[in-house]
């Protein structure tokens, strides 16, 4: 749709009028601001119900974070008429860029295929701005976005009107062109020059409403689809920078120990390909013509290790630790009235399917570094002060990722990168092994969960949740150096600041149970011990299965089905939609063979609301199955995932988050852990970590996406894990008669793997290759 009477009138800023700006220069340049007529944050006073994500979450405070800034968010129309937009985001598999090429499509009256996203570098005025993280980029780009595109196409019509002779209402636009009443036309090529302003100043726009839209709402594959699956798709590895060769790193046997020494360097320099080798913060930096040169040696190397700051520890010591640390319950334990329950979640790796990596040119005044970076304001700051250059003097490339889950939010292989070139003298393209990833890489954190809740009369009148955890590393801050700072503080202090605020601000009880409290305390809060980050979802998969099992046994504590249960008791209609049509999607309560079970699970955060519904397979045929070099056990045959998301912008891609999801949820409850045995973690593939595969998916996956009451997008990258975690566990319980209390399920069993060696830290490359495959 192009004619202005699809749109809303302007009399007015209103929830649908608002401001940008054409900014002064020689092409078309707008801008979105967001900042006259926004509601700033202010205190709230909180009751002790609703909780605090019901009035105001995590999203809410980042979008207020990016609002200073949301003017400097900018569109650029060129010559040909194609637009333009360098998104202050990563793009690392979620859909995000082609979600925004449809929201600038759909406002410019624009075919998708002449809209060109790319990810922007660092830029440090954009403070809050360009963090990537809390499945917040749709949230706070929606509405910048569209009002960028709305001024542009302003701009264009306006200079067509004068171009053709007609008045700008009387126009309109469709694929780029823009057509007056007696059949004229121009291209926004051809107006876009003329439609440039040589001063910035500010304009009032009209967003398209929801009836108007023909594009936005409607599946769509991804834009970088083709490039993808034909091998175009460039990451970083696949960048060629004059002169930069690979370079990788050997590792201290134990997790995060240092290099004292290397008793070999001269051999291994004389070895075939090698041409430097020194020793950096995290290890020992090797650079070779090859990868595989880099992993000769790696392996040849002899170096004298430092002790890491967890050697000899094991799981269970850090378990000990946890328990030790739990605080106190309110409510004292008043016999068949009380119902507890303790949860143990063990750590799991945080490994992307993209290696760690970084490409780095160090010069003696100034850098430039290629990377994945969630957070490239803070890596900037952080490359700054370790090569002791002013940040402007530090370029920050972001580049596609292949997959984060909160990894990339650290800049772990940039920093590595730097330290590696300025120790060189020469620019390198650092990665990681694999078998770096789990054990010195980021991980989600060991937890435990600690429930009690109180039923009388019939009734829950308490829930209380004390979770305790191995600290979450927020060390990157809100995205730029300052908070960084702050959360880096000596102390912890300051990192447990942000954990604190993270959990209020995210975990949410949705259900009527009297007087809820959920509660976290992170123990040692110096976060140098263990690499941990904000794997997907971060607090919520651990709490919400945690949570729904017990209500699991609270419905069977009161004789009632569990689907009722919760219907009974959930405040949230968005959370019951979701509940009412998995159930139905599912045909809750069919008869199932002995050893089979359906489970049920419920999440509500990111601005909408998940329900999950699972079949499970424990008969021991299923459970004892055997699949070569494969790890087996239950089998979830059957998962519905229902989800109300709000304003859907690509329901094809919320779908795939889904899908991803769900994997992520049922492999942390069943299979996916990470041992730590003698100070190190034992894994060191996918295969050892025993991630979901494809002999553990379900036959039967299906995903609806429900067309939602609100206004406004909500998050979905992060959505699905919770509540496909908590409905596995569910599943688990009901089909063996016993609720499980240690994530993953099988985590004490014998270890299905023989652990690689520590030194070296890395394997022999395989020769025979096709041999390790299907």
């Amino acid at each position: 749709m192009g004619n202005e009477e699809a749109r809303e009138p302007a009399a007015k800023l209103s929830r649908r009028s608002f401001v940008g700006y054409v900014v002064g220069g020689t092409s078309l340049m707008v801008m979105a601001d967001l900042t006259l007529g926004a509601s700033p944050a202010s205190a709230i006073p909180i009751p002790s119900l609703p909780q605090i994500p019901e009035v105001y979450d995590l999203n809410d405070f980042l979008v207020h974070c990016t609002l200073p800034t949301s003017n400097l968010i900018a569109i650029h129309v060129d010559e040909n008429g194609d637009a333009h937009f360098a998104l202050p985001r990563m793009e690392v598999g979620q859909g995000i860029t082609t979600a925004i090429a449809m929201l600038i499509a759909e406002e410019l009256d624009l075919p998708i295929e002449r809209v060109h996203v790319t990810l922007a570098p660092a830029r440090p005025e954009l403070l809050f701005n360009q963090l990537t993280g809390g499945s917040n980029t749709i949230i706070s780009m929606y509405t910048p976005v569209r009002v960028a595109a709305a001024v542009a196409r302003k701009a264009l019509v306006e200079a067509a009107a004068i171009q053709l002779g007609a008045l700008a209402t009387t126009l309109v636009t469709k694929a780029g062109v823009i057509t007056a009443p007696g059949g004229g036309s121009v291209t926004y090529g051809e107006v876009a020059t003329s439609a440039a302003s040589p001063t910035t100043k500010q304009v009032r726009v009209r967003l398209k409403t929801a009836g108007a839209r023909t594009l936005v709402g409607t599946p769509q594959g991804r834009i970088d689809a083709l490039d993808a699956v034909t091998g175009r798709k460039q990451f970083a590895m696949d960048l060629d920078v004059p002169d930069a060769l690979p370079t990788m790193v050997c590792r201290a046997p134990d997790l995060n120990g240092t290099a004292k020494s290397i008793r070999n360097q001269a051999d291994v320099v004389a070895m075939p390909g090698v041409t430097h080798v020194a020793i950096i913060a995290t290890g020992v930096a090797v650079r070779a013509q090859t990868f595989g040169q880099c992993i000769d040696a790696i392996r040849a190397l002899d170096v004298e290790w430092s002790a890491g700051p967890v050697a000899g520890k094991s799981s269970a010591d850090i378990l000990k630790e946890l328990r030790a640390a739990q605080l106190p319950l309110v409510v004292p334990k008043i016999g068949a009235a009380s119902l507890d329950g303790d949860f143990v979640f063990h750590f799991r790796s945080g490994s992307a399917l993209e290696p760690n990596c970084a490409i780095a040119d160090v010069r003696a005044d100034s850098a430039t570094i290629w990377a994945g970076l969630k957070s490239p304001i803070t890596a900037q700051g952080l490359i700054a002060k370790e090569l002791a250059l002013p940040q402007r003097k530090v370029t920050v490339n972001v580049v596609q990722g292949g997959g984060s889950f909160g990894r990339k939010l650290f800049s772990d292989a940039a920093i590595e990168a730097a330290r590696a070139s300025k120790a060189f003298g020469a620019p390198v393209k650092l990665m990681w092994h694999r078998a770096d990833e789990p054990r010195q890489g980021r991980v989600h954190p060991m937890a435990v969960s600690r429930i009690r809740a109180t039923v009388l009369a019939g009734s829950v009148i308490s829930f209380e949740q004390r979770h305790t955890a191995v600290p979450t590393d927020f060390r990157h801050g809100l995205g730029e150096r300052i908070t960084a700072e702050v959360a880096a503080l000596p102390t912890g202090l300051g990192n447990l600041g942000f954990s604190e605020t993270v959990f209020l601000l995210t975990q949410e009880l949705p259900y009527n149970f009297g007087v809820i409290t959920q509660l976290l305390n992170e123990p040692k809060p110096a976060p140098d011990r263990f690499n941990t980050s904000s794997v997907r979802n971060i607090y919520s998969p651990d709490v919400a299965t945690a949570n729904e099992l017990m209500v699991d046994q609270l419905a069977a504590r009161l004789k009632q089905d569990p689907v009722a249960f919760r219907r009974t008791h959930l405040k949230s209609r968005v959370v019951k939609r979701v509940l009412n049509r998995a159930a139905e999607l599912g045909n809750w309560g069919k008869a199932m063979p002995a050893g089979t079970a359906q489970g049920i699970a419920i999440h509500k955060e990111y601005k909408g609301a998940t329900a999950v519904l699972v079949e499970i397979d424990c008969r021991p045929e299923t459970v004892n199955r055997k699949v070569r070099d494969a790890v087996t056990g239950p089998r979830i045959t059957k998962a519905i995932v229902v989800i109300d998301a709000g304003v859907v912008i690509n329901p094809a891609g919320i779908k795939a988050q889904m899908m991803g999801g769900f994997m992520d949820g049922m492999a942390q409850t069943l299979t996916y852990s990470n041992h730590l045995v003698d100070g190190h973690f034992l894994e060191a593939s996918w295969d050892n970590s025993a991630y979901t595969r494809q002999w553990n998916t379900p036959f039967d996956f299906q995903c609806e996406v429900l067309e939602s009451e609100s206004k406004e997008p909500g998050g979905v990258g992060e959505a699905g894990v919770a509540a496909s975690m908590a409905a596995v566990a569910c599943a688990y319980a009901r089909a063996t008669g016993k609720m499980p209390t240690e994530f993953p399920i099988n985590f004490g069993a014998p270890l299905h793997f023989e652990p690689k060696s520590f030194v070296p830290s890395v394997p022999q490359s395989p020769t025979d290759g096709l041999s390790h495959t299907f």
